[in-house]
């Protein structure tokens, strides 16, 4: 196993004696065959633990918390989009066959409602219900439950950042056309902020409001909720990965090869080269730890002093974010299969504003306050 080597000042090698120190301490309770090649697609999870998994070959899988395949509902191209389920149990994606879909919970196409290219932007679901996603065709979609067009927003470029809802219904998303974007509820720009590459990573929401995004211009941002920036801090390309919060506001994520934490006052706390690109967003848990992936199969669980507490190998290579259940248990795309890993020291998600890709397990991309 190729092991990362972290960014301090001592050498290399007591660095990698370091990480082969830490103890795997996990257990793989299933892996389900998916397709034969690997999707983007992160799974989702409805409050009755049905685990919803989009595959590369088009088809939308609803699985037991057994492992076991509850039903599949086919699609004509590949899934790329992660789904998100809504509070009457509706699960919605998109496609790349340029509809979107929303399903019944026993596997039933609701309604789809077709855009003009691929979708692979992720849904957001706001708490009235309306659903909110990119395209590729330039558009950024308002639905109403129902399947109907609310309103639809153009933009100068592809949109394949998933959009995130703040406290104040503020929709917030990025476009390669290099802006950033906050829109009204009723779809009205707000402000725009420009960055000086594409934006393709989805943002994140602090419980104070403020918005922190990254951009393929090397640069992770934060901003108030007016749109005003608050620092910018050079980290490396920016990658798929979106970044997430802990319960001290400290910023994870992960760029080009590199794992980092950033203080919410935009100071790097620490950072952890990784053999090769990394795409997959981190989650925190209530018990402190964040988990990473590292590219060719390894998960990795560390503390916020960047001190791995423990790393699992995995068959294959990890494309897809991670969601953790209420009982602790992680799940995620591994290679060409769903996996279920139950670490020895289980914990639910931080309750923080934004703990893992897409704030919550059902992954309405809607900010969580957290309790006071």
């Amino acid at each position: 196993m190729k092991l990362p080597l972290r960014i301090v000042i001592v050498s290399s090698l007591l660095a990698t004696q370091f990480i082969s120190c830490a103890q795997s301490a996990t257990t793989n309770l299933w892996e389900l065959a998916l397709a034969d090649y690997v999707s983007r697609s992160s799974p989702a999870l409805a409050p009755d633990g049905t685990i919803y998994q989009g595959t590369f070959d088009g088809k939308m899988l609803a699985v037991t918390p057994q492992g076991e395949i509850r039903w599949s509902f086919k699609t004509g191209l590949e899934i790329q989009s992660s789904p998100a389920v809504a509070a009457d149990g509706t699960i919605c994606f998109g496609s790349r066959d340029r509809n979107f879909y929303a399903l019944t919970p026993d596997g039933k196409l609701k309604w789809k409602f077709k855009t003009g290219a691929w979708i692979d932007s992720s849904p957001a679901i706001a708490a009235d219900g309306t659903i909110y996603f990119g395209s590729w065709d330039k558009i950024f979609y308002a639905l109403n439950p129902d399947g109907s067009l609310k309103w639809k927003f153009s933009t100068e470029g592809i949109i394949a950042s998933s959009p995130a809802i703040a406290a104040d219904e503020t929709i917030y998303f990025g476009s390669d056309d290099k802006i950033f974007y906050a829109l009204t509820p009723d779809g009205k720009l707000k402000w725009k902020f420009s960055t000086q590459g594409q934006i393709i990573s989805s943002p994140a929401i602090g419980a104070n409001g403020e918005i922190y995004f990254t951009s393929t211009d090397g640069n992770l941002y934060a901003l108030k909720p007016d749109g005003k920036e608050i620092w910018h801090l050079r980290v490396a390309n920016a990658s798929w990965s979106s970044p997430v919060l802990d319960e001290n506001g400290e910023i994870y994520f992960s760029a080009s090869t590199m794992e980092i934490a950033v203080s919410r006052d935009g100071k790097k706390l620490w950072d952890w080269r990784s053999p090769g690109w990394i795409d997959v967003s981190p989650a925190v848990a209530a018990n402190g730890l964040i988990y990473f992936f590292q590219p060719w199969a390894n998960f990795i669980a560390m503390t916020p002093q960047g001190r791995v507490e423990w790393d699992a190998h995995q068959p294959n290579s990890i494309y897809g974010s991670p969601v953790v259940g209420t009982n602790g248990i992680i799940y995620f795309p591994n290679g060409h299969e769903l996996t279920a890993l139950s670490p020895t020291n289980a914990a639910p998600l931080a309750k923080t504003s934004w703990p893992m890709w897409r704030a919550d397990p059902q992954h309405t991309g809607r900010v969580h306050l957290p309790d006071r």
